[in-house]
C-alpha cells in the first residue's frame, strides 16, 4: 500500500472497503483481502492526521503560545 496517496483518497478507498465489508456478499478469502487492505489505509489515514497535528502544535508554539492544545475541527466529534 502506498502511503503517497492523499488522506482523502485513503477515506474514500476505506469507506468503500466497509461498506464491501458489511454488505456481507463477499468471499471469505477476499473479505480478509479487503480488511487487511482497510487495515493498512486505517494506518495511514492514522499517519496523516498526526502529522497534521504535530504540524498545529508548531504553528501555535510559533505564534507564541507555550501551551500545546490538541486540534478540534467545528462540529468534530
Amino acid at each position: 500500500m502506498e502511503q503517497e496517496i492523499s488522506f482523502e483518497e485513503a477515506m474514500n478507498k476505506l469507506e468503500q472497503i466497509v461498506s464491501q465489508l458489511e454488505a456481507g456478499d463477499v468471499p471469505l478469502e477476499q473479505a480478509i483481502e479487503l480488511f487487511q487492505t482497510g487495515m493498512q489505509l486505517s494506518q495511514i489515514c492514522g499517519s496523516k492526521l498526526t502529522e497534521v497535528e504535530r504540524k498545529i502544535e508548531m504553528i501555535v508554539e510559533q505564534e507564541g503560545q507555550s501551551q500545546k492544545r490538541p486540534f478540534i475541527l467545528e462540529g468534530g466529534e
